[in-house]
């Protein structure tokens, strides 16, 4: 779904409503096609946020707390020095195009004020945030030059003009009657027909006209009749009349749950199985439609090459170990070489050089005859010493190989962890942990005058019902200092059976642990781990301890530990428990 004309003009004007005479306190980056300003009036404070995401363009006011890069990129140095501590003077659109203008009150380096406008263009793969001072273009966040369009550049010191506009009229400004009639020319569906003929609104507004007018019942548009042609001005009309007044913020979710629309109209074309919701205002709408997508789209995004590092090391690991057991399998075949050196030494008086082979009876089967292959180029002693060379070899090989499949076997197993880590990763903080620990693994290259030192992230820390802390660990280097630096003796250790995940314990405090905080303990377990899949209902193994009973071995990586006495619990995880915990 993307943002229309239509339901931004409404938007827009909640924007004005709220935030005219606001001053800008605070603005950052957190991802390369966002900004967020953070604007005070004499009473509140609001985050803007302003997003040229091709899939989620938008602006609105959010409560949402975003991660502010440690270095700042240099469009959000632009916007600092040109931006911070501005007045907004007004918020306006262009009228039937997806683009709003917010002008600022500002003041330049010689201390004049001036008056700069940050222009939102929100059009789907072409959305860009541009900063315009006297007409000129200051900078944009999407550079356009002469390569990639010869229509119209977005480069500083050009001058800023708005894109071209679509040759529809705006379904806003136009008649229902001109509408119609341009519509009925069309041999399509009258759905298809208005979206075709109109611009400012998206599909889900010309569906709604259709229904509305016609009750589902779909239409060749060239081929309604006048009587039909009415109903349908009718219902466009009304579509009309409902923006006017304000309209209605109303988004759709699937029966499978899934935010699939959002519109400025309670829709009536969906079945009963969808949910319509309606909202406060235009801007929780577009903050609660987005925030799941957006916020899943950002990790993603900052965790993309991170996670193509650690997956192709464990592939590496994969391939690498596979090769390992075919060479332990070709060395088991090494006992065949230890018995032509042995029936080879024993029968050297029947063997002469230039031979290819020797055919000898084997008294270790019964004296069946055994066929031994011979080099030409060495004698029939040579080649004796040379089975019993080879045989060596392959034992030294074969006993090599079993240390190295043991080892391969534990950087799988730790890789695993690392993937897990990386997709589960809560924000940039957490991905630099893990490429922190990965370096100090000698996994990643590390570079003193590039990498800073962060500071370490805390536990993620929940509270039982009966008032106990719970801590869990985010990462490997996280769950060894939980583990084997901050949880004591009698405190209680869980872990999923076998599978990547994070250390949970409960810190006892010298006390009997009760029943129900070892059951939220072991179900904050699987659901911090690879194993949790929210809803399917399945039973997972968890093993659990006391803290005094894991070790780490010698040379063990990060968040590899051993233990012996434990018990192991079969557990459901309850939807939402970890929030319910952290609210304690």
């Amino acid at each position: 779904m993307a943002l229309d004309a239509a339901t931004l003009a409404l938007t827009a004007a909640e924007l004005k409503a709220t935030l005219t005479d606001a001053k800008i306190a605070k603005l950052f980056e957190p991802t390369r096609d966002e900004l967020v300003l953070t604007l005070r009036t004499r009473t509140d404070t609001y985050a803007l946020l302003l997003s040229a995401r091709s899939g989620s363009a938008r602006v609105c006011l959010t409560e949402e707390s975003f991660e502010n890069p440690e270095t700042p990129p240099s469009f959000c140095m632009l916007m600092r020095k040109h931006l911070t501590g501005g007045r907004l003077l007004d918020v306006h659109m262009e009228p039937g195009d997806r683009i709003v203008y917010f002008d600022f009150q500002c003041t330049n380096e010689m201390g004049d004020l001036v008056r700069n406008t940050l222009c939102a263009e929100l059009m789907g793969r072409y959305s860009n945030l541009v900063l315009v001072q006297n007409g000129k273009i200051i900078d944009a966040l999407k550079r356009v030059d002469f390569e990639d369009s010869d229509v119209r550049q977005l480069l500083p010191g050009l001058p800023y003009t708005t894109p071209p506009k679509p040759a529809r009229p705006d379904f806003l400004l136009v008649s229902s009657a001109s509408i119609v009639a341009a519509a009925c020319q069309r041999d399509l569906p009258v759905a298809d027909a208005l979206n075709k003929t109109v611009a400012g609104v998206g599909p889900v507004v010309c569906r709604e006209a259709a229904w509305r007018a016609f009750d589902g019942e779909h239409l060749p548009a060239n081929e309604l009749t006048e009587e039909q042609k009415r109903k349908l001005m009718a219902a466009i009309d009304e579509l009309k009349e409902e923006h006017a007044t304000g309209g209605t913020p109303c988004s759709v979710t699937d029966p499978s749950g899934k935010p699939i629309e959002y519109t400025f109209f309670r829709p009536q074309q969906y079945g009963e199985k969808y949910i319509i919701k309606e909202w406060p205002s235009f801007n929780a709408m577009l903050e609660g439609y987005y925030a799941e997508k957006d916020r899943a789209e950002r990790l993603r995004t900052k965790s993309k090459e991170l996670h193509k590092a650690v997956h192709n090391m464990y592939e590496r690991a994969v391939r690498k170990q596979a090769a390992r057991q075919e060479e332990l399998a070709a060395s088991g075949k090494s006992e065949k070489l230890r018995l032509y050196g042995e029936l080879l030494s024993a029968n050297l008086y029947l063997a002469q050089k230039g031979m290819k082979s020797i055919t000898v009876p084997n008294w270790y089967d019964e004296g069946k005859e055994v066929t031994i292959p011979l080099d030409l180029r060495f004698t029939p002693s040579q080649n004796a010493q040379n089975f019993f060379k080879n045989y060596k070899k392959k034992q030294t090989a074969a006993r090599m190989l079993v240390n190295l499949l043991a080892e391969g076997e534990k950087e799988i197993a730790y890789l695993e962890t690392v993937l897990y880590e990386v997709e589960s990763a809560s924000g940039e903080a957490a991905l630099n942990e893990i490429r922190a620990e990965l370096k100090s693994q000698g996994y990643l290259k590390y570079y003193k005058q590039r990498d800073k030192r962060q500071k370490p992230a805390d536990f993620l820390r929940f509270t039982s019902t009966d008032g106990f802390e719970i801590l869990v660990g985010r990462n490997n280097a996280q769950n060894d200092k939980l583990t084997l630096h901050t949880a004591r003796g009698k405190d209680l250790w869980f872990h999923v059976q076998k599978a990547p995940g994070s250390h949970v314990v409960v810190m006892s405090r010298g006390e009997e642990i009760p029943d129900t905080t070892k059951q939220e303990a072991a179900e904050l377990a699987v659901i911090y781990s690879s194993t949790y899949k929210a809803g399917t209902g399945a039973k997972v193994a968890v093993d659990t301890t006391e803290v005094k009973n894991i070790w780490k071995a010698s040379g063990a990586k990060p968040g590899m530990v051993l233990y012996e006495v434990y018990t192991t619990v079969y557990i459901t995880p309850r939807d939402g428990l970890e929030e319910q915990l952290k609210k304690k």
